[in-house]
């Protein structure tokens, strides 16, 4: 759906409109989903939190489940594998008042399949309708569901999982056109969310690929699908929420200078020490700085620095150096060996 109106109508609830900010694992805290949401995302997901730790009293979640200020609506990823459990962390978290509360059946991760949850799911049709199932009887806010196509190449079964969560009460299904074996490697089949579309009596998002603007509009245009959810695409580039609100919406496509990209990139650092405090954001934060200065003249110098970085004033000193373009640098893509969005290099 394009255009001015742009809200998918879920039944139980009605979404601002059809871009989002999915979950991403140490990324999309309430600081990054602060910035994303004040930038144009209709609707941002927390990160997956597991429905054991919460109903276990974890103290993460909590942090996980903040919201920021600027966020009028949310969602909530819940992951886990026991239909009781999950029912009970839904109850925990209705007073938060997510606008929909979404089930992880995607995740690759090896720690969370041998859990039983995450793309094991996709395994498992009939242990997933259940969950969902048990989900909705203790919601009334809409419980949605992201999947993958299949465990691997030889077990696509994306319309048969798709089904049987519809089937347990799921308002709408988001399909990561990849397979768990995938990963977050080789290409992301669109024709499959199109299918996805035909197939089912509710909305359908579609994940993977996403990287610039027009790969949003590209995906609604040729899918079908009722809404887009944004992943690395958005890492370090929460502007592609502008640009992408600016294409739906058929406006012109804003710009955004490095001054601009550096005062959004501070005000994502103070939001997060406001969560974290200034030691723990600045050094959370090195990873974020790199993917925003990923692809930028001189972004070699800055994440060089960066990743020395320990309190704000560290940082106050990389955003004023970015903003006034003094940096050098002959391409903007000056440093192919840089440690951006390498978490294992920059933590």
């Amino acid at each position: 759906m394009t255009g001015a109106d742009r809200q998918v109508r879920l039944d139980g609830a009605t979404l601002p409109g059809n871009l989002f900010f999915a979950p991403v694992a140490g990324y999309s805290d309430a600081a990054f989903r602060s910035v994303c949401a004040e930038l144009g995302a209709d609707l941002c997901y927390t990160e997956m939190v597991s429905s054991e730790a919460l109903t276990r009293g974890h103290v993460k979640t909590g942090f996980l489940l903040e919201r920021a200020e600027s966020e009028r609506e949310y969602a909530i990823q819940l992951f886990g594998s026991k239909p009781e459990v999950l029912a009970r962390a839904v109850e925990m978290i209705l007073p938060l008042e997510p606008l929909v509360i979404d089930l992880n059946c995607g995740c690759p991760v090896p720690k969370i399949i041998k859990s039983g949850a995450g793309s094991a799911l996709i395994r498992k049709p009939e242990l997933l309708r259940s969950i969902v199932a048990a989900m909705t009887a203790a919601s009334p806010i809409p419980v949605t569901v992201k999947i993958r196509l299949g465990w691997d190449a030889e077990s696509i079964n994306y319309l048969e999982v798709a089904q049987a969560a519809v089937a347990g009460g799921a308002k709408a299904v988001t399909l990561h056109a990849r397979t768990r074996a995938q990963g977050y490697s080789g290409h992301a089949d669109w024709s499959c969310i199109a299918a996805l579309v035909k197939a089912l009596p509710v909305p359908v998002f579609g994940s993977g690929d996403v990287f610039r603007a027009a790969d949003v509009l590209r995906m609604m245009e040729s899918t079908g699908c009722a809404g887009v959810m944004v992943a690395r695409g958005a890492m370090g580039n929460p502007f592609i929420f502008a640009e992408g609100r600016a294409l739906l919406e058929g406006r012109p496509l804003p710009i955004f200078d490095d001054r601009q990209r550096a005062e959004v990139a501070r005000r994502h650092l103070a939001l997060s020490v406001r969560f974290l405090g200034e030691r723990t954001a600045c050094v959370e934060f090195r990873k974020q700085f790199c993917s925003y200065t990923k692809g930028r003249i001189g972004g070699a110098e800055l994440r060089a620095r960066a990743v020395q970085s320990l309190c704000v004033k560290d940082f106050d000193e990389l955003f004023d150096r970015w903003a006034g373009g003094d940096l050098v640098g002959t391409t903007a893509d000056d440093d192919t060996n840089s440690t951006a969005g390498d978490d294992r290099k920059i933590q």
